[in-house]
């Protein structure tokens, strides 16, 4: 068994001390970090390895995106993917030595506009996250867990006000639909709600908010699948709330799965 973690950690050097405090308080096996904001010589990989986590398998860039996967069981790296052709760390993947492939994912946020005639980001979401349904149709994934920050949230109790955030990018119609058929096309199993089948559920809450708890405006952001031959495996997913409160926090928190396996 083990227990795989994914979070944004919105520059991982700058919340060294966050992740440091995660893995000694959680101690999952796997951690999956997104937007590390930091060439992977620059990741503050000595304090992670004091803790337990000796293997790392990387994809950085200085100041923006970047994906890592530290891991206290012995993993090889799967390589990656540049999805969209954007030239950003978006992806990497992992193979444990049970044969399960991990993929680390950070899709685009778009932007602030949901139409990609005036908003190229938008397109660029879009069309990474086409690419991903049709990298997922061509080879379908068997034994393979996808985390990360996908950016959207497909479903209505995924997002404070379904009404509300309708024309609001991370919960539009066009992005649920595009999502669900990358989701579909590997016939991925979202284990965060297969383990946690209904009621309001948050990954994410902005910094705009006075008050994030007591406005509650959240959103699922961050996601854990798993291709349908594992997915039986999955359980304890948990979503760590109270993680935002800490000192300096990023807008995401953790999200969590164990796996039979």
């Amino acid at each position: 068994m083990f227990t795989i973690a994914t979070w944004n950690i919105n520059s991982v050097r700058l919340r060294e001390g966050l992740v440091a405090r995660f893995l000694e308080d959680e101690s999952p096996d796997i951690l999956c970090l997104q937007e590390c904001k930091a060439p992977v010589d620059k990741i503050p990989l000595t304090r992670f390895a004091e803790l337990g986590y000796t293997h790392i398998v990387a994809r950085g860039q200085k100041g923006y995106n970047g994906v890592a996967i530290l891991s206290r069981l012995p993993l090889e790296d799967a390589g990656d993917r540049d999805y969209a052709r954007l030239g950003h760390a978006r992806h990497v993947s992992a193979r444990l030595e049970n044969g399960v492939v991990i993929h680390n994912m950070y899709v685009p946020a778009g932007g602030d506009i949901p139409d990609r005639t005036v908003n190229e980001k938008f397109g660029q979401k879009l069309d990474f996250i086409s690419e991903m349904r049709d990298v997922f149709h061509a080879d379908r994934p068997q034994k393979s867990i996808l985390v990360g920050d996908l950016n959207i949230a497909p479903r209505e109790d995924d997002v404070w006000s379904h009404k509300q955030l309708l024309k609001i990018i991370s919960h539009t119609p066009i992005e649920v639909d595009h999502l669900l058929a990358a989701q579909e096309a590997g016939n991925w199993v979202d284990v965060t709600r297969q383990d946690i089948p209904s009621g309001l559920l948050y990954s994410w809450w902005s910094y705009r908010a006075k008050d994030w708890d007591a406005a509650d405006k959240g959103r699922r952001l961050d996601h854990i699948w798993a291709s349908a031959d594992i997915a039986g495996a999955a359980h304890s997913s948990r979503i760590l709330r109270p993680v935002r409160g800490w000192d300096q926090p990023s807008d995401h928190v953790p999200v969590l799965a164990s796996f039979d396996l």
